[in-house]
């Protein structure tokens, strides 16, 4: 989803090292970097090295590294406190080691490293990818009509190839626990709702019964991205192939059918918000496919999907949207973000909330 509304707020740029000169982006200590590589994964990317943050990710940081023998992504986790169970590099470096080699497109995995002292966290090298994703506006204008129905055509086949893969086929029979899969989503974006909101949202609680009360029964299980939307997926210059599924942090087993939902939701949309990231420039008019012609594609494509109620999928999509807007919506109110493109995300929520509703009610 949009950076904007669930990504770190990232401080400026560290002083540099006294000794090499060497300006090293926050959280990444370029120095210890070089001297571990060189003895953990000699040759892989040869120093003097420089780096900058790059966008992408819920809450893990992505930097490109540029060395004498190339460039490389790292990915860490977030500044500050995280959770036990959140931002596991380890287990995001395990799918894409687990994809890349059944010839799906992620990037290459280069190098894992658990141990938490070399940077101050656990972290992990993956291969660039030189592609274009639709991140930002920026690259949203520079799309033409004919690309831009292309790009949704290239999605849906990709999400189609990603159901296809047995769990169990590459290795990630244990990468999560489907049994109760769709109920556990309802509740615990709740939950995130009680820790963070800043008002009482009547329309709020009337969703989420509506949402418990109407789980589909009878869904397939499979390999779930967890975010997989147009910001997610890089594509050649011309739009002809996925280079690349990026950010799989949220990847788990569950339900293939919230990955579809997810990706409807930022399609075909009336809403109007500066940063909103379910804005009109995913809409038909611009070439994009719609939520329809989104749903009909993956049908046609997974023909044991059952979409009678892809409705409350798409509804669930827009639910937990909501739930993230709150949450920094609540850090901006204690002063806790960083930029103006937040001061607005409190706006966003009941707007969520409707379209959650007018989607269940069809």
């Amino acid at each position: 989803m949009s950076d904007a509304a669930n990504s770190p707020e990232v401080p400026p740029l560290t002083a540099p090292d006294p000794g090499t000169g060497v300006v090293s982006p926050p959280g990444l200590d370029l120095g210890r970097l070089a001297d571990y590589l060189d003895a953990s994964a000699p040759g892989l990317i040869a120093g003097p090295l420089t780096a900058e943050v790059i966008a992408g990710g819920k809450s893990n940081l992505t930097y490109i590294v540029h060395g004498a023998a190339g460039r490389v992504v790292v990915r860490r986790p977030p500044l500050g406190h995280v959770l036990p169970t959140a931002n596991d590099m380890s287990r995001e470096y395990k799918v894409i080691a687990a994809l890349h080699p059944a010839g799906f497109p992620v990037p290459a995995p280069l190098h894992l490293c658990e141990d938490p002292a070399v940077i101050g966290a656990p972290f992990f090298l993956m291969s660039y990818v030189d592609g274009r994703s639709l991140l930002s506006l920026n690259d949203f204008v520079r799309i033409d009509p004919i690309k831009a129905t292309r790009t949704g055509e290239l999605l849906v086949d990709t999400l189609a190839r990603l159901h296809a893969i047995g769990p169990a086929e590459v290795g990630l029979a244990d990468l999560g626990r489907p049994d109760g899969f769709l109920e556990r989503q309802v509740r615990r974006w709740y939950q995130q709702w009680e820790r963070s909101k800043t008002r009482e949202l009547p329309s709020l609680e009337r969703l989420v019964i509506t949402l418990r009360n109407t789980v589909p029964t009878g869904t397939r299980t499979g390999i779930v991205h967890g975010d997989y939307a147009y910001h997610n997926v890089m594509v050649d210059a011309d739009v002809t192939c996925v280079l690349a599924v990026v950010d799989w942090e949220m990847a788990t087993l569950g339900d293939p059918l919230t990955d579809l939902g997810w990706l409807m939701a930022f399609s075909d949309q009336p809403v109007d918000l500066r940063g909103n990231p379910v804005s009109p420039m995913f809409a038909q008019e611009h070439g994009f496919l719609s939520q329809a012609q989104l749903a009909q594609r993956y049908a046609a494509r997974v023909p044991a999907a059952t979409m009678d109620d892809i409705a409350w999928y798409v509804a669930l999509a827009y639910y937990k949207l909501a739930m993230a807007f709150e949450a920094t919506h609540a850090r901006y109110l204690l002063g806790m973000t960083v930029g103006e493109e937040f001061d607005h995300m409190g706006d966003a929520v009941p707007m969520l909330i409707d379209r959650a509703t007018a989607a269940l009610a069809g």
